[in-house]
């Protein structure tokens, strides 16, 4: 029988604690703030034989990448973590895991893009990978990016999916923080998670096969087909994985978690951190008469489209709050993301905020300034495009 253990940790020793449970065959990883305690904690277990990974200390994070690529290739169960300006520097390899169909698990701690220089929080790196192909799977909390994490491996290893996943989570807020989490014993998560044997494999010299080979348009074309398929039947695929590990934890899975959005006039779509600040607005305002709720994105790729759409489709005003930038376009990532989803679903007005770019703090009261100009938008016509939060 399952059973599962109280422990205070932080969002990387959970990752590193999932990493252990499941027991990659290869980790390859390259230091870098916030991301580095969690194959700290990994190089521990493995100098304590209490996994039998071989931990690869690379010297760069293309390296890093490098060595997953070939790791997978080769037919190894593979894992990684990264944030940042190393995220940045892998960023060569990313469209080649996923073309290639390496079913990599990569843990990034969301943080800032030079320039300026900035170690905290924001999505402006992971962002930057949402059209490579890879799963992209968002924690709102410690406990979060421990179950993205276990689910993680059984997403890419799927036979009908075999694409790299992203477990991603908040920098310093939810890396560093000390949090009250349910960790699942040793054996159902090694259950859980299975043993992979790959369809094909590098080393399998019984059944030669050609990778990363150069290809014509027209075959260039086919996979690039080939991954569109499997990323939008990935959908469905986490669908029923997030229930699997849901009836084994006791913790529901959903692409969205809509929060008192069923009648709700005025709703924030969000992602991340932040979501249980919003959350707790909501229950604020709901007291004071106001029909308000949140939906919170928890799988970024494949998009929920359908799923937000029926959650909040009905409100009279919506507001996307993104922790990233998209320079030149009409909104942030998130908010083209909603715009695209509820295109020909309502009427009502979308307004996009920009919020805690560098780690600048979410304050409730920004929170119901968003909800306060939401109440006024649907009697203004003109978009006053994307709004910032907390800076003039």
């Amino acid at each position: 029988m399952a059973t599962q253990t109280t422990i205070s940790a932080t969002g990387n020793l959970l990752i590193a604690e999932a990493y252990r449970q499941v027991e990659p065959d290869v980790i390859a990883a390259y230091p870098i703030t916030p991301q580095t305690t969690i194959v700290e904690a990994y190089a521990k277990y493995v100098a304590d034989g209490r996994v039998h990974t071989e931990l690869v200390t690379v010297e760069s994070e293309h390296s890093s990448m490098s060595a997953c690529i070939g790791a997978s290739a080769a037919g190894a169960r593979t894992a990684t973590a990264t944030s940042s300006q190393g995220f940045a520097y892998m960023y060569e390899e990313l469209p080649i895991a996923a073309g290639m169909r390496l079913p990599i698990v990569m843990a990034n701690a969301n943080r800032a893009i030079s320039a300026p220089i900035n170690i905290h929080a924001d999505h402006s790196d992971v962002m930057s990978a949402r059209d490579t192909g890879w799963i992209m799977l968002f924690a709102e909390d410690a406990q979060d990016a421990y179950d993205n994490t276990v689910m993680s491996f059984r997403i890419a290893e799927n036979p009908a999916v075999r694409l790299p996943v992203i477990t991603a989570l908040d920098g310093f807020i939810t890396t560093h923080a000390m949090e009250r989490a349910q960790l699942m014993d040793d054996e159902t998560v090694k259950s859980f998670a299975g043993q992979y044997v790959p369809p094909e494999a590098l080393l399998d010299t019984e059944n030669p096969i050609s990778v990363g080979m150069f290809a014509e348009d027209r075959f260039y074309t086919a996979g690039h087909l080939s991954t569109r398929r499997a990323i939008d039947g990935a959908a469905s695929i986490i669908k029923e994985i997030g229930d699997e590990w849901g009836a084994l934890c006791g913790r529901p899975f959903n692409a969205v978690n809509a929060y008192r959005c069923e009648d709700a006039d005025y709703v924030i779509v969000i992602i991340g951190s932040a979501a249980g600040n919003v959350r707790h607005v909501v229950n604020e305002l709901r007291d004071q008469g106001k029909k308000v709720g949140v939906a919170s994105i928890r799988v970024y790729r494949p998009f929920p489209y359908q799923e937000l759409a029926q959650a909040i489709g009905h409100a009279k005003a919506i507001g996307v709050m993104d922790r990233s930038e998209s320079f030149g376009a009409q909104n942030g990532p998130l908010g083209l993301d909603v715009h695209t989803a509820l295109y020909g679903q309502t009427q009502a007005p979308v307004r996009d905020y920009i919020y805690g770019l560098g780690g600048l703090d979410v304050t409730l009261d920004l929170i119901r300034q968003v909800y306060a100009d939401l109440e006024e938008t649907e009697s203004i016509v003109p978009d006053p495009g994307v709004i910032y939060l907390g800076i003039n």
